[in-house]
C-alpha cells in the first residue's frame, strides 16, 4: 500500500513582498518530507484557495508579516470554504502579537507560529494535526 506524502501549501497572501521565513519553513518542510507548494509572494485569498483546490492540500500555511493577518486569516478561511476546503489544516506565521493568537485560533486557525519557533516544532505540529506518526 502507498501512502501519499502530506501535501503542504505556503502562501504569503497579501502586499508584504518578505518572504524568506517562509521558504526557509517550505524548505523545512519538505527536507522533513512533505510535498510543498510554495505560492510566491502577494497572493490574493481566492489564489491561495484555488491552489490549495488544484494541488489537493491537507495543510494551508500563511506567512503574514505585514500586520494584516486579522483581515487576510478571515478572507483566505472565507476562500476555503468557497472552494469546499474549510477542514483543511490552517496555519499561520509570522509576526503575530500575542494578543492576537487566541483570536486566531477561535477563528479557526490550529497552530500560529511566530519568530523564533523552530522548524522541527511546525514539522511536529503538522504531523500532531493529521495524526501521523513523527517522520
Amino acid at each position: 500500500m502507498t501512502t501519499r506524502k502530506v501535501r503542504v501549501l505556503v502562501a504569503k497572501p497579501g502586499l508584504d513582498g518578505h518572504d524568506r521565513g517562509a521558504k526557509v519553513v517550505a524548505r523545512a518542510l519538505r527536507d522533513a518530507g512533505f510535498e510543498v507548494i510554495y505560492t510566491g509572494i502577494r497572493q490574493t485569498p481566492d489564489m491561495i484557495a484555488e491552489a490549495a483546490l488544484q494541488e489537493d492540500v491537507d495543510v494551508v500555511g500563511l506567512s503574514i508579516l505585514s500586520g494584516a493577518h486579522m483581515a487576510l486569516v478571515p478572507a483566505v478561511q472565507k476562500a476555503l470554504k468557497k472552494v469546499g476546503l474549510e477542514d483543511v489544516v490552517l496555519l499561520v506565521g509570522g509576526i503575530i502579537p500575542d494578543e492576537d493568537v487566541e483570536a486566531l485560533h477561535k477563528m479557526g486557525v490550529q497552530g500560529v507560529f511566530g519568530p523564533g519557533t523552530s522548524t522541527q516544532e511546525i514539522v511536529d505540529f503538522i504531523h500532531q494535526q493529521l495524526g501521523l506518526e513523527p517522520a
